[in-house]
C-alpha cells in the first residue's frame, strides 16, 4: 500500500496538469514563461527570503517550546534545504521530513524533532485555511460565495492530506517500527501538555504565521501581475489563498499540479478566465523554485554545520575536563 501510494500521489499530479493542457491548452503555460524577466523574479526571491526567516521562527518558537536547541540561523538555512526538496521532489513534505530528522539527530531525539516540524507546519496551516476560510465567506466582490462551501471542503481535505502524508512518512523514516506513527502522535499530546500550551509561544507562533501568509499570498500577487492579470487587489487575494492551500494537498509532482488546477477553477469562477489562472500558478511555480535555489548550496555546506558545531563543543568540554 505504501508503495502504491507514493506512486498515486504524483500520477494525481501528472493527471491534472494533462486535463488541464486538454482543457485550457498549452498556450497557458507557454506565456507564462515568456513574462517571466529578472526583476519579478528578485523580487519574489526577496519576498520568499522574507517569508522563510518568519518560517524558521515559527519553527525555533516550537522546537524551543518543545525543549530542543535551534538557532535561527541554523533553522533557516534548514527550511531553506526543505523548500529546495518539497517544490523537486514528489508530494511535497520530504524536505520537511528530512530537516525534522536532522534536528532530531542533532538534538539526540528523532522524536521530538519530527514533532517540531510537524506542530510548525501544522500551525502554518490552520492559519492558512482559517484565514482563506475567512476571506472567502466574506469576500466583498462575492465572485466565491457560491462555490465557497466547495472551496472550504477543498481546504479541510488540503490540511488533512498534509497532516496525513507527513504522518505516513514518518512511520517510514524507520523500518521494521510499525508503531512508530503511533509513538509520534502521542509524544504529539505530551508536547501539547508540557510546552505548547504557553500562550506567549502561541502568540508568537500566530503572529509568524500570519505574517507568512502575508508573505506568499503577496508572491501570488505578484506572480499574477507578471502573468498580466489587472484585477484589483481584493479580487485577487481570494483566489491566492485558495490556490496556495491547494498546493498542500500531496497529489502533486514537486509541486506541480493541484495549484494549477485551483488555480485555473478559482479564476474562472471569478470571470478571469482559467488560463489566465493556469499562468499566473505556472508564474508563481517558477517564481518559488528560482527563489529557494539558494537550497541547493545549503544541501552540501550547512549540513555539516550542525555536526561541527557539537563536535566542537564536546573536544572543548573533553579538553576543559
Amino acid at each position: 500500500m505504501g508503495r502504491a501510494s507514493a506512486w498515486l500521489r504524483p500520477l494525481g499530479g501528472i493527471v491534472i496538469l494533462a486535463v488541464l493542457v486538454w482543457r485550457v491548452g498549452g498556450d497557458a503555460f507557454l506565456t507564462a514563461l515568456e513574462r517571466l524577466h529578472l526583476a519579478p523574479l528578485v523580487l519574489a526571491a526577496a519576498i520568499v527570503a522574507l517569508t522563510t526567516v518568519l518560517g524558521a521562527w515559527r519553527w525555533v518558537l516550537v522546537a524551543r517550546a518543545l525543549g530542543t536547541r535551534l538557532g535561527l540561523g541554523e533553522a533557516v538555512a534548514e527550511c531553506y534545504r526543505s523548500q529546495l526538496l518539497n517544490v523537486t521532489l514528489p508530494g511535497g513534505v520530504l524536505g520537511d521530513v528530512n530537516r525534522g530528522v536532522r534536528h532530531g539527530r542533532g538534538a539526540d531525539d528523532v522524536g521530538r524533532g519530527l514533532r517540531s516540524v510537524l506542530w510548525e507546519r501544522t500551525a502554518g496551516q490552520v492559519v492558512l485555511v482559517v484565514v482563506a476560510t475567512g476571506v472567502l465567506l466574506f469576500d466583498p466582490s462575492r465572485a466565491l460565495l457560491a462555490p465557497s462551501a466547495v472551496g472550504i471542503a477543498l481546504l479541510t481535505v488540503a490540511a488533512g492530506g498534509l497532516l496525513l502524508t507527513f504522518s505516513l512518512r514518518v512511520a517510514g523514516t524507520r523500518r521494521g517500527e510499525p508503531t512508530r506513527v503511533g509513538r509520534v502522535l502521542q509524544g504529539a499530546l505530551d508536547d501539547v501538555r508540557t510546552g505548547l500550551h504557553d500562550r506567549h509561544t502561541s502568540a508568537r507562533v500566530l503572529l509568524a504565521s500570519c505574517l507568512v501568509v502575508a508573505g506568499h499570498v503577496g508572491t501570488f500577487l505578484l506572480a499574477a501581475r507578471t502573468a498580466g492579470v489587472t484585477a484589483p487587489t481584493g479580487r485577487l487575494v481570494p483566489l491566492a489563498l485558495v490556490a496556495l492551500v491547494a498546493m498542500g494537498l500531496p497529489l502533486n509532482v514537486a509541486g506541480w499540479g493541484p495549484r494549477e488546477g485551483v488555480a485555473a477553477w478559482s479564476f474562472g469562477v471569478a470571470g478571469l478566465g482559467a488560463g489566465a489562472g493556469v499562468t499566473t500558478a505556472v508564474v508563481h511555480g517558477v517564481m518559488t523554485l528560482v527563489a529557494v535555489l539558494p537550497g541547493v548550496v545549503l544541501l552540501v555546506g550547512p549540513a555539516r554545520w550542525p555536526r561541527a558545531r557539537r563536535a566542537a563543543a564536546a573536544h572543548e568540554g573533553a579538553a576543559r575536563g
